[in-house]
């Protein structure tokens, strides 16, 4: 069954099949997001890959609206918004797994910092499809690990501004290892300082298929 993903802005990605899931979705004060926080479809899972604020962003708030499954490491679930959206929460951990209702969302580690918890990426599998969202790692070379653990991943969502974490090069190496069918820049040109030619990633990570997507596009799985 096909999965439409919509690049949201900066790390924003939503996933749309039998279930609907948002990744880190900073949306409200995002000067690129496509979207407002208040415009989404019915959500039934907010990931969050760590929590500052360009990531956590209107997670709390979606997750009650929606009264959908907040899916992030514990530390983050304990917090005290976050207690006022339960039972919905679900705090887990690197390496682990939940399957419910047709989906399975694996914790794997990131390279970054975080003011609680840890910092980390997912790996969603939704509707027979595989995909990988970075977070806001840096390059680290257990990235081959993810797809032998979790299953050869149909697309991976890899950021690559720099300053930050990966710059492109530094991504295209990531994308070597993790070897996606399709490969997506995120987490660049949301501002100046994290600005990146998306182009320079597509020609280093050949023969991988790059697709660039601006806020607001989508590719059908």
């Amino acid at each position: 069954m096909p999965v439409k993903l919509t690049y949201l802005g900066h790390a924003a990605v939503l996933l749309q099949g039998t279930k609907t899931v948002i990744i880190d979705p900073f949306l409200t004060g995002n000067p690129k997001a496509s979207i407002g926080a208040g415009n989404l479809p019915k959500i039934d899972y907010v990931l969050v890959t760590h929590d500052h604020y360009d990531h956590l962003g209107d997670a709390f708030d979606i997750a009650k609206k929606h009264k959908a499954a907040l899916v992030a490491i514990f530390e983050i679930v304990q917090l005290p918004a976050a207690k006022k959206i339960h039972p919905q929460s679900i705090g887990m951990n690197i390496g682990g797994t939940i399957e419910a209702e047709g989906i399975r969302i694996s914790m794997t580690p990131a390279l970054h910092s975080a003011g609680v918890g840890a910092p980390a990426g997912f790996v969603v599998e939704l509707d027979g499809k595989r995909i990988y969202h970075g977070g806001d790692t840096a390059f680290f070379s257990d990235m081959a690990y993810i797809p032998k653990f979790f299953g050869k991943l149909d697309v991976t969502l890899v950021p690559m501004g720099g300053y930050f974490g990966m710059d492109a090069r530094q991504a295209a190496e990531a994308v070597k290892l993790l070897k996606p069918k399709t490969a997506i820049p995120i987490h660049y040109d949301t501002w100046p300082l994290i600005h990146t030619d998306p182009a320079e990633f597509r020609n280093q990570c050949r023969p991988t298929d790059v697709r660039i997507l601006l806020p607001g596009n989508d590719i059908v799985i």
